[in-house]
């Protein structure tokens, strides 16, 4: 089978984003859903609550105890980041912003390794596009470059990256240190010291945020592909790669060190159940989550198959294909598969930005059509759906609102009005110059769906913001409980019991109405705080465990606290008034 390039390009094909331009970019999908809003329930919630434990001084240093949670989180770094931005931040600032700040810079270093990675991976020989008779072709810069920018874009519009990747939470920096050790691989033949730094510390990275098994099998990964890689042209050697994979292995070796000592290993693989209902919604979850870069990533594989159906496999292709391989095969086998695939996203913006050089005219305007169409009526039902919650008309969306988010009230934000007015005006802008007349450029068919993504993404932080925020977040719920307390009580809440409450939940209440939550204690009698309120789940009869606790007098039920925004959650609060 020929290895010959299936790409053919010319030197006006690869003319570059503006760097302006691409950093705005950037910073309008970096920066909505970052500042502004609540930590919400789930797992940032819970991630951050084990932050202000940390910065609070509540929980050890190494082993992080607090709120029912630790046991099961064998992650450390994002907790210590958390915590560390926590402790440094100003006095008008919120912990929450706080916490969230260095995760936004994650998210940013994310994208720019990418970049990177791509850049490294399309100077590769066997990347280049075919040459000329006569010249003209790209120059090897230029095509590395518009390559790189083509995968930074197909990254932004992601489906799968854009709420998970704007949470402060463990799978962020996961996130970060699989780009850092990707970046580094990607540059392991031309920048060996950058490889050599990069590569360690992304890899610690992922150790220390939950996921050593990982960082192992990527290092191990890793050094077979690079073994394998096929020498040079101008190489003697047939072992060329050797030294770089011992590396590497000396890195696996680290990264299982560092696990043992501090008793990181959690194992969390398991065998997929044999259901056709498991892989059915694996493969639902896989489509929509790589949206739309799978397809891309297809059309790759298919153009440059003489590249990697040979025994040793094109560089360009073999370390994203390896990742992505990795990573899918290890979703399949974790209770949370979302997060995992979180981490292939990278490699297959790579693996689709070489798509472009080959795609046929027909297949991008398929494309840039599909986009137009999905993105602007995705847009527009969500402008329609903020005029009906600050209107009441249409009817029909606003009925629905009331519906499905009780006791939301619309909040009129005029800085948010801008933001995603400003949004929407570039969109069209963008959408007009791509039907416009202009020089073929290689990522020009991925600038609508990463401009559609973005802008999505913009108004659902901007114009429903209010609306996520009252439907996500446990904040309306800790305040209606606080104003339910001082309604019957003339006193402020010393301290509260807390029966069979989810993490999340404790949380929310001690950081958003200033509750000091204890569980009860193991033991009846036991020493403890005597607290005149308990937070319970719902029950037919009060728990048995309030006649063990300490104090006198008899516990009273006040009143069951539903959840703004969700009327299956709900608590019971009981009230036992202290002498």
């Amino acid at each position: 089978m020929s290895d010959t390039s299936p790409a053919i390009v010319p030197q006006r094909a690869v003319r570059r984003i503006p760097r302006l331009a691409l950093w705005l970019f950037g910073l309008a999908y970096v920066l909505p859903g970052m500042v502004g809003r609540e930590p919400w329930k789930g797992g940032e919630i819970e991630a951050f609550g084990m932050m202000l434990a940390l910065a609070e001084g509540q929980t050890g240093f190494w082993q992080l105890q607090h709120w029912g949670l630790g046991a099961d989180l064998q992650a450390l770094l994002p907790y210590w980041i958390g915590a560390g931005a926590i402790m440094l931040k100003p006095e008008w600032m919120s912990a929450a912003l706080a916490a969230r700040l260095p995760f936004t810079a994650l998210l940013g270093l994310t994208l720019w390794l990418t970049w990177r990675a791509s850049y490294h991976l399309a100077r590769e020989p066997q990347a280049q596009p075919v040459a000329f008779a006569f010249g003209g072709e790209a120059s090897p810069k230029d095509y590395a470059c518009v390559l790189a920018d083509a995968s930074l874009l197909a990254l932004i519009a992601s489906l799968g990256l854009a709420r998970l990747s704007h949470e402060a939470g463990v799978w962020l920096v996961q996130l970060a240190g699989v780009s850092l050790v990707y970046a580094g691989l990607a540059a392991q033949p031309r920048r060996p010291r950058l490889a050599a730094l990069w590569v360690p510390v992304g890899a610690l990275g992922l150790t220390l945020s939950g996921a050593p098994s990982f960082a192992v099998m990527l290092c191990g990964l890793a050094a077979l592909l690079r073994y394998l890689e096929p020498p040079a042209p101008e190489s003697t050697s047939n072992h060329h790669g050797t030294p770089q994979a011992l590396f590497l292995c000396a890195c696996a070796a680290l990264c299982a060190a560092v696990a043992s000592e501090l008793s990181l290993w959690q194992w969390r693989l398991e065998l997929p159940p044999a259901t056709w209902a498991h892989w059915r919604d694996m493969g639902r979850l896989l489509i929509w989550f790589t949206w739309p870069v799978w397809p891309l990533v297809l059309w790759t594989l298919w153009r440059w198959r003489s590249h990697w159906l040979r025994q040793r496999v094109s560089r360009h292709l073999g370390l994203p294909l390896g990742l992505v391989l990795l990573v899918v095969l290890t979703a399949f086998s974790t209770p949370a598969p979302q997060r995992t695939l979180l981490l292939a996203l990278p490699a297959l913006a790579t693996l689709g930005a070489f798509a472009l050089p080959t795609l046929r005219r027909s297949m991008a305007a398929l494309i840039d059509w599909f986009t137009l169409l999905f993105f602007s009526g995705c847009a527009l039902i969500i402008w329609v759906m903020w005029v009906a919650m600050q209107t009441g008309w249409p009817p029909t969306p606003a009925r629905n609102v009331r519906r499905l988010v009780p006791e939301f009230e619309a909040v009129w934000q005029t800085p948010a009005l801008w933001v995603a007015a400003l949004a929407t005006l570039a969109w069209l802008g963008l959408v007009f110059w791509r039907v416009g007349r202009h020089p073929p450029v290689l990522w020009k068919s991925l600038v609508l769906p990463a401009g559609g993504a973005a802008l999505c993404w913009t108004l659902l932080m901007t114009l429903w913001l209010p609306l996520l925020d009252h439907a996500l977040s446990y904040a309306p719920w800790a305040r209606k409980v606080r104003a339910v307390m001082q309604t019957h009580s003339a006193q402020p809440p010393r301290c509260v019991w807390s029966l069979n409450l989810q993490a999340g939940q404790m949380i929310a209440f001690h950081y958003h109405a200033g509750l000091s939550l204890h569980t009860v204690p193991a033991k009846p009698k036991e020493a403890g705080p005597v607290c005149e309120w308990a937070l319970a789940a719902p029950s037919d009869t009060p728990p048995p465990q309030l006649a063990s606790l300490p104090g006198q007098g008899a516990w009273q039920r006040v009143q069951t606290v539903r959840r703004p925004g969700d009327k299956n959650e709900r608590l019971v609060l009981y009230h036992r008034p202290t002498p």
